[in-house]
């Protein structure tokens, strides 16, 4: 979800209103995706690597996601929306923490769509934490042992199927750090629309372009798999 800040500029507002305007936008497009048989959706909010960011803006950061996860859970309840997080939690303050584990408690039985938020998230921290995960749930084993399918389980998103379509707002064509196991057959959809602009008719546009695609996943003829999991 790119170029919060970048919108926030162009009406000479500052940062941290951008990031209001990106976060409000989330609900309509989470509501869009439901609306469109979409199961899961991903949203990279934080990474690792956005504690490089100014302090103030770091800070504005946290008290939105606080925000968020204190107004949107009622909300989410009445729309059948399961919460989930997945990143290092634990670097957030207690409240933080507290907030998450209640917003994912109140959801977890809801069955319409379920809402990933990547926070303090990083790919590559995810495969090695994996890795660590099996190796500590199979203390007697080489590593030698590993395969595909049992660092998938200790992945943070093993929960969910693998993303179908990965969409980028704000003009970036890279990855960032963002699932790099789970997008290893993921379709990328690259747009110049900021986050904060990012609309129903702009995921229609995706989705559309998506059912171009012949998904193969390395075979010769095209798969018949589901629209399950969007990842943004």
């Amino acid at each position: 979800m790119d170029g919060n800040r970048r919108w926030a500029k162009q009406f000479g507002m500052p940062a941290a209103l951008g990031h209001a305007n990106g976060a409000r936008r989330v609900r309509s497009i989470v509501q869009a995706c439901a609306d469109r048989g979409v199961r899961f959706i991903t949203l990279f909010a934080f990474s690792t690597e956005n504690w490089q960011r100014p302090p103030a803006e770091v800070s504005a950061l946290m008290g939105l996601l606080a925000l968020y996860l204190q107004k949107e859970v009622k909300d989410m309840n009445a729309k059948g929306v399961r919460f989930k997080v997945v990143g290092d939690t634990s670097g957030f303050d207690a409240r933080i923490q507290a907030l998450i584990r209640d917003a994912q408690a109140n959801t977890a039985h809801n069955t319409t769509i379920t809402l990933t938020i990547a926070a303090n998230y990083g790919g590559r921290q995810d495969m090695v934490q994996a890795v660590k995960a099996w190796q500590a749930a199979h203390p007697d084993q080489s590593v030698d042992a590993l395969d595909e399918a049992s660092l998938n389980a200790h992945l943070g998103l093993a929960y969910a199927p693998d993303p179908d379509l990965l969409i980028r707002t704000g003009g970036e064509s890279r990855i960032s750090n963002f699932m790099l196991w789970q997008l290893a057959y993921t379709e990328l959809f690259f747009t110049d629309v900021l986050w904060p602009s990012f609309s129903a008719s702009h995921l229609t546009q995706a989705l559309t372009w998506y059912a171009t695609r012949d998904r193969r996943f390395g075979n010769s003829t095209p798969a018949a798999e589901p629209f399950a999991h969007m990842a943004l």
